[in-house]
């Protein structure tokens, strides 16, 4: 975008063949011109559309329930795409890249990840990672059925007691 004056023999072998730059002549001056008016306008557009998306994001808590071990570290992580496909199910759309993480999340817990569209737009949303109920109801389900078995054989043996003592 800037206007240069260069030898013509560079400017001849070089940068015109490879489209790296055009005369400046008054037609193309104006056309560069309306390009710029036009880029300005489509940054405005684009502003206007990051800051609806942030008001959106605003106060959303996502939620992820993940398999983990008995330190509460996760099997597997929760990353820059999980969060763009859980906002995306609440219709917020976003890109991956707009999604600012040193590293994957891989502990159970609650987290703040950054969104950032541009240096000076940026919000972030809380993330919740709980552990998976299957593993909680399988331990208790084995708690149920050793309680159980201790009864039925504690009923057993009570039969058996009072059969010898008739």
């Amino acid at each position: 975008g800037k206007l240069v004056k260069v030898k013509p023999g560079y400017a001849r072998n070089y940068l015109l063949p490879n489209g790296f730059a055009i005369p400046a002549s008054p037609k193309n001056l104006s056309k560069i011109e309306e390009i710029k008016k036009i880029a300005a306008d489509e940054k405005i557009a684009l502003y206007g559309k990051y800051k609806e998306v942030i008001d959106k994001i605003e106060g959303v808590e996502l939620t992820f329930i993940r398999r983990a071990d008995e330190n509460n570290h996760l099997f597997g992580s929760v990353s820059e795409n999980d969060i763009v496909k859980a906002l995306a199910e609440k219709e917020i759309e976003i890109h991956k890249a707009d999604v600012v993480m040193e590293k994957h999340l891989k502990e159970v817990g609650s987290f703040e990840v950054n969104i950032s569209f541009t240096s000076d737009l940026t919000t972030a949303v809380k993330v919740n990672i709980d552990v998976e109920n299957d593993d909680v109801t399988k331990i208790v389900e084995n708690i149920e059925v050793k309680q159980n078995e201790d009864t039925e054989t504690e009923e057993e043996e009570n039969e058996e007691e009072q059969t010898e003592n008739e």
